[in-house]
């Protein structure tokens, strides 16, 4: 028996991963240029280049490819870092990832994932609520056990914090996200960020911070 040589196989991965990538590339374009009802796997086999043959070893379908898609998505934003340590002050936290988080949600070729995955939950409900729950969820709840660690400190008030941590990325939201998900405006510069977090963090606190005797 023959061992096989590690280089080849290494060589032969990152080959396949490549390829895949440039798949998915040339996927994500044509779903945000015609939509999901509109894209073929012909015209993603053009757009990433590639024989229809070789996109069917991939992937069975486009279903299947907009659940890669997704996926990646769902990675993607995954490996944002927002720091929730229960140890920094409620405004700070607040202003640092309300300003990720729209940046996240805001940035440009973002929303046509996001519309897309909105226009085909109600076929694909498995991929919508997977997608919830891995992105947005996710957040909330990360965001809900920082405002209880704070609220134990006695920084806030606050009854719920679950419904706080939905409120809040909403708030950050304001004349941000529907204008920029509907294509009504491009994605919001750092200072509008900044401006429209900074009032969202201002409502917040008025309503949950401990007010000083």
């Amino acid at each position: 028996m023959v061992a096989a040589d590690p280089h080849s196989i290494r060589a032969n991965g990152e080959e396949d991963s490549a390829k895949r990538r440039q798949i998915l590339d040339g996927a994500r374009r044509v779903f945000m240029d015609l939509g999901f009802d509109g894209a073929s796997m012909g015209e993603i086999a053009r757009a990433a280049a590639v024989s229809k043959g070789t996109l069917y070893v991939y992937f069975a379908d486009k279903f299947a490819l907009f659940e890669a898609i997704i996926e990646q998505e769902m990675v993607d934003q995954g490996n944002v870092i927002f720091n929730f340590d229960p140890a920094r002050d409620a405004p700070t936290t607040l202003q640092e990832f309300g300003e990720a988080y729209i940046a996240m949600v805001c940035r440009p070729g973002g929303g046509s994932a996001i519309r897309t995955v909105m226009s085909i939950a109600e076929r694909m409900p498995d991929v919508g609520r997977r997608y919830y729950d891995c992105v947005l969820e996710r957040t909330i709840n990360r965001l809900a056990a920082y405002l209880n660690a704070r609220v134990k400190l006695g920084e806030l008030a606050i009854d719920d914090c679950q419904l706080a941590a939905a409120q809040f990325p909403l708030m950050c939201q304001a004349t941000l996200f529907l204008p920029f998900i509907f294509q009504a405006a491009p994605a919001p510069s750092p200072e509008r960020i900044r401006k429209v977090v900074a009032s969202a963090v201002r409502m917040f606190l008025s309503a949950y911070q401990v007010k000083a005797n």
